[in-house]
């Protein structure tokens, strides 16, 4: 089974078989999506990177009583935050400059089915009103419009961030939340689903042989079984998938030997980050710390005697340059370092204009 991605003009379809498993939290995760899937109220699925939040969704989709209906997703995070609000509700001809004409929004495109909001902590507070209103009413005004739009549909939300402390710290609207979280479904982790990864690794070897015409049937090594389940897996069944797909078109024989976990590595490789000259300290901008000192050594007043917005925006431009210089300004390795994904973490690092 498959589904249409309309996150943009491209369609891409999703395949249903890659929700495999036969783990006990695997079995209990997808028991827990069979059973909310027919009752008609909003889902919230929380989870890791690369755990298969969007796999999930589809399958919430296919087993309501919406299923032959649209399932229409977004991804919050691919989005400015003024691009956000026209691409759920629309927008009238006139409404800015270059609306030239009608444009209908996701919310419209997924009349009757469901609307998957991938990442929905990347959305900002103002948009997160009118979904609050959508939620309760059913109803909303595109962009440049007086008159409401009343739609029927159901919504299913996702994120990888502790949106609970999102609401504490008021960046995600309580009120919101309460909507979205009829019922929360957490994606288990690879690394709790040992018995699953062999399963899963066969399964991607054998589909990207089909692809590369192979006769043969691929078959991993016992060195290679045993380093796929000693790896830790931060990037989920996506790594695996990837990992596992890599191996199979370098191998040189239908037997899978060498298992590559890490597709930057090669003896040619620089120095991570840039060379950064080296600058007086009395020029240097940064007020914070280099990481190699205490953590303790926070400059500035106490955070409890600031505002509260004041005292996030000071821990975040803390944190993030602490990261940085952490990970000698590769960003990548910063954001993973924080939990974070490299879109999220380049927002908040053009917000404090690091």
């Amino acid at each position: 089974m498959t589904y249409t991605d309309v996150n943009d003009s491209r369609t891409k379809p999703v395949s249903m078989s890659e929700a495999l498993g036969q783990s006990e939290a695997f079995l209990s995760f997808q028991e827990q999506i069979s059973q909310v899937a027919p009752i008609d109220r909003p889902v919230l699925i929380l989870g890791e990177r690369g755990t298969g939040k969007e796999l999930a969704a589809a399958r919430l989709h296919y087993l309501s009583n919406r299923w032959q209906k649209p399932l229409v997703t977004l991804n919050c995070a691919a989005l400015t935050p003024t691009l956000i609000g026209s691409e759920l509700f629309g927008y009238e001809k006139g409404a800015f400059t270059g609306a030239g004409t009608r444009q209908i929004g996701r919310f419209e495109q997924a009349a009757d089915g469901t609307l998957f909001l991938d990442e929905i902590g990347n959305i900002p507070m103002e948009v997160q009103e009118k979904i609050l209103r959508v939620v309760e009413y059913g109803s909303f005004e595109r962009v440049g419009a007086s008159r409401p739009v009343q739609v029927d549909v159901r919504i299913v939300a996702a994120a990888n961030v502790d949106l609970s402390r999102m609401s504490a710290a008021g960046t995600f609207k309580q009120d919101l939340l309460d909507r979205l979280s009829f019922e929360v479904i957490y994606v288990p982790p690879l690394r709790f689903r040992k018995d699953d990864i062999l399963l899963l690794a066969n399964h991607f070897a054998g589909r990207m042989a089909f692809e590369l015409e192979w006769s043969e049937i691929p078959e991993l090594s016992a060195e290679a079984v045993a380093a796929l389940e000693a790896y830790h897996w931060p990037g989920n069944v996506r790594e695996l998938k990837n990992v596992v797909e890599r191996a199979v078109y370098k191998s040189p024989t239908p037997v899978i030997q060498k298992i590559s976990f890490d597709p930057f590595s090669s003896p040619y490789e620089s120095l991570p980050g840039p060379a950064v000259p080296s600058v007086p300290a009395t020029e240097q901008k940064n007020p914070f710390p280099p990481s190699s000192e205490k953590k303790d050594s926070f400059p500035g007043q106490d955070l409890r005697e600031q505002p509260l917005k004041e005292a996030v925006a000071l821990l975040e431009k803390y944190r993030l340059t602490e990261a940085l210089d952490a990970a000698r300004f590769n960003q990548k390795a910063a954001a993973r370092n924080l939990g974070l994904t490299y879109d999220q973490f380049r927002g908040l690092k053009k917000k404090h204009g690091l």
